[in-house]
């Protein structure tokens, strides 16, 4: 009796759970579809609007580059230089990411306030630029993270990911093949339509539901990371490093990229150069990104060096291959959420963990409503029905 009740009980939260954030679980995992191959949409966008980067000879070095950028004279007032990303393949451009805020006061900056410029990695041309509200990618991120509402649109996405959860682990106690195993995967197709939906949504489910669970708890993690990250670190008995500050040194600019690159390097000395984020305050530090060999990770990498601006002194190094559990655990989180972890197969599979949020709306819809109209009928057209 306890269980029929335990069991009508999660039959129940499932079903109502699903009705409420179905809608927008599916904008959510849609938008994670596309966004699972988002580079090579980027890129092909990217060649669409500002041509192709033809391959000749050596790259320019990252300094060239941002020596050449500085020189322009086109900049808004108040434009800081905020991260530079390293080509990863020969036809990639290099791409700086600016801030142009209307004032010094602003504290949180919108996609409208950030640009891309494009720049040619071989001869030094600045292809073109881009604000991030005007790039299809950003907006899709956008949708996917904040439903284009902000820290609003974060909070409700997090409690979604949240009840995602609740649903896999209702479903999967729900699942009809914990009794025979066959019948949980078998779909019988000359049946009535209810019964042909509640297979296909039971089927969409045991396939998917890890691959779910890892992007619901990713999710609700990175919504919420100023709780995870501390609650992660402290299961994981990995306390949080110190965050170091630039020693600022009056009437002193700080040290050329060219050293400060070559002082990371010998830091990091078997990893490949992604990212420079440039200092945005008088006692902020350069710091360059690195990915080491077998990372999964995202065009930024995860190891990092952290550089006293002015100095040059080396004040912390992040190495993904020798970090302790929680930080880990943490940099994992790209990797499962958007199914990295496996090379090109697990990303063409995740296409599919986007799809079936929608495959399962709709067949959970669909047995609802058929049980609604079963409910509501009189029981007259019971009897003729039955």
């Amino acid at each position: 009796m306890k269980s029929k009740k335990l069991r009508n009980f999660a039959f129940t939260l499932h079903r109502y759970i699903g009705l409420a954030v179905g809608l927008i679980l599916v904008i959510v995992s849609l938008t994670g579809s596309v966004l699972v191959f988002a580079d090579e949409i980027g890129h092909i966008l990217f060649v669409q609007q500002f041509g192709t980067v033809v391959p000749q000879g050596q790259m320019l070095s990252p300094t060239s580059v941002v020596d050449t950028l500085k020189a322009a004279s086109d900049w808004e007032p108040n434009t800081k230089f905020s991260r530079l990303y390293i080509p990863i393949t020969p036809d990639a451009p290099y791409v700086l990411d600016v801030l142009h805020p209307p004032d010094n006061s602003v504290t949180e900056i919108s996609l409208a306030q950030i640009s891309s410029v494009f720049v040619n990695p071989y001869i030094g041309t600045i292809m073109g630029k881009q604000r991030w509200n005007e790039q299809l990618i950003s907006s899709v991120v956008d949708l996917h993270c904040n439903l284009l509402a902000g820290n609003t649109g974060k909070t409700i996405v997090g409690i979604v990911c949240f009840l995602v959860l609740v649903l896999n682990i209702t479903g999967l106690f729900l699942w009809s093949g914990w009794r025979k195993l066959i019948s949980g995967f078998k779909i019988k197709w000359n049946v009535h339509l209810k019964r042909l939906y509640f297979d296909i949504h039971k089927l969409a489910g045991i396939i998917t539901v890890v691959f779910l669970c890892f992007t619901a708890f990713t999710g609700v993690c990175w919504s919420f990371y100023e709780f995870s990250e501390p609650v992660i670190r402290a299961i994981t008995l990995s306390p949080a490093k110190l965050e170091p500050v630039s020693q600022i040194i009056p009437n002193q600019l700080s040290l050329k990229l060219a050293n400060q690159l070559k002082t990371s390097q010998a830091e990091l000395p078997d990893g490949k150069l992604r990212a420079i984020d440039f200092p945005q305050k008088p006692d902020s530090l350069l710091i360059i990104r690195y990915s080491m060999p077998q990372e999964y990770t995202y065009n930024t990498g995860q190891s990092k060096v952290y550089l006293d601006q002015y100095s040059g002194k080396v004040l912390r190094v992040d190495n993904s291959q020798k970090e302790s559990l929680g930080p880990r655990v943490l940099n994992s989180f790209p990797s499962l959420h958007y199914g990295t972890f496996g090379g090109l197969p697990t990303r063409i599979f995740y296409i599919f963990v986007g799809l079936a949020p929608l495959i399962l709306l709709v067949t959970g819809f669909v047995m609802w409503w058929y049980r609604y109209k079963g409910k509501n009928r009189s029981p007259q057209t019971r009897e003729l029905a039955g």
